[in-house]
């Protein structure tokens, strides 16, 4: 389950068992004031059987003569509580009954007991109704987006035809004219589709699938290799010890890969990019022109330069958040870029 689905699934579980719970919640307060005052009622009969039929079994006695402020059934409390009731062949005496608070207290102690008891029980179900609600629910989003997967999968293998055609039929163009900028500037476009197709590859692969255990350290090293033949006016600097991940090879090098490309894309003559370790975080930065924004690199068709279209930090982004790894992007204009990829929760 990749992480926007089980976003999507914890949202609807939470929702639906928290309203589930407010219900049973009002309903198990409501039931508990019915109770205490069903308890009260049963304490005054009791004490009223104790009266006429001296049944009077765990409640105090005493006879008292009849006053003003002595109502008859009537159900007092001080601590304890008590009643005056009339007595048969005693017209000049009340009955008082004493029902003990101890006794009230531990049967209304009961009652809370048993409601609990209930209430956690039916929690219970709410929950496995939330989340057999939840996977329901869910069920039409992965159908939309596996179909909406297998789709761009489709579009990004077509691709892969006349991109071949058209960079093989470049490279005898350029053989037969030379060297030209509009040569150039169609190489750079193909570069940039090529990105592109291999960045949404990387991304409907899932990233959390296939993790393996690599060390960093090789692996850019690797990756610098190929973006100093690309940018040979810059330099590329491997500061990183060894430091070894467990995550998916394929999504970790797009995005490295594109961080690099940007580093070196939009570098000034002769610039640098280091890339080194901070605690367990990777730093890429560099001496280019900077940005203005950084807040909004990561929205999608978002891009200070004319080149690009504005979708490879957006990707990068996402595949950060599918493997748990933080970014953060901090810049300067005209001095230069960093990029923190915080990788803690990825350590080996």
């Amino acid at each position: 389950m990749r992480t926007y689905e089980l976003e999507s699934f914890l949202k609807s579980f939470v929702i639906f068992f928290l309203l589930l719970e407010l219900l049973l919640l009002i309903d198990a307060w409501h039931t508990y004031g019915v109770k205490k005052i069903e308890l009260k009622e049963k304490v005054r009969s009791e004490m009223q059987l104790c009266a006429y039929m001296i049944q009077c079994e765990g409640m105090q006695t005493d006879f008292v003569d009849q006053g003003k402020n002595r109502e008859e059934n009537i159900l007092y409390k001080e601590g304890d509580f008590y009643g005056y009731f009339k007595v048969p062949d005693a017209p000049r005496y009340l009955m008082k009954v004493v029902y003990p608070q101890t006794r009230y207290v531990r049967e209304l102690e009961e009652i809370r007991s048993d409601l609990i008891r209930k209430f956690l029980l039916y929690t219970f179900f709410a929950a496995l109704v939330s989340l057999l609600f939840s996977i329901y629910a869910l069920m039409p989003l992965q159908r939309a987006l596996h179909l909406n997967e297998e789709f761009v999968k489709d579009i990004l293998h077509d691709f892969n035809t006349p991109l071949g055609s058209m960079k093989i039929n470049l490279k005898i163009f350029k053989k037969e004219i030379g060297d030209d900028p509009k040569i150039a500037r169609i190489e750079n476009n193909m570069e940039t589709i090529l990105s592109l197709q291999h960045n949404l590859q990387a991304f409907l692969k899932g990233a959390l699938s296939q993790i393996e255990t690599l060390d960093i350290r090789s692996l850019i090293e690797e990756r610098l290799g190929y973006f100093r033949t690309l940018y040979p006016n810059i330099i590329y600097r491997n500061a990183l010890p060894s430091f070894k991940v467990s995550l998916n090879k394929d999504a970790f090098v797009r995005i490295v890969d594109n961080l690099l490309s940007n580093a070196g894309k939009y570098n000034r003559a002769d610039g640098e990019v280091v890339v080194r370790l901070e605690d367990r975080t990777l730093v890429i930065e560099d001496t280019g022109k900077g940005i203005a924004r950084p807040s909004k690199v990561f929205d999608r068709y978002y891009k200070e330069q004319e080149r690009g279209v504005g979708i490879g930090l957006h990707i990068v982004k996402k595949l950060c958040d599918e493997m748990h790894i933080a970014i953060k992007i901090t810049s300067k204009k005209g001095v230069g870029t960093k990029v923190l990829l915080d990788l803690a929760k990825v350590a080996a």
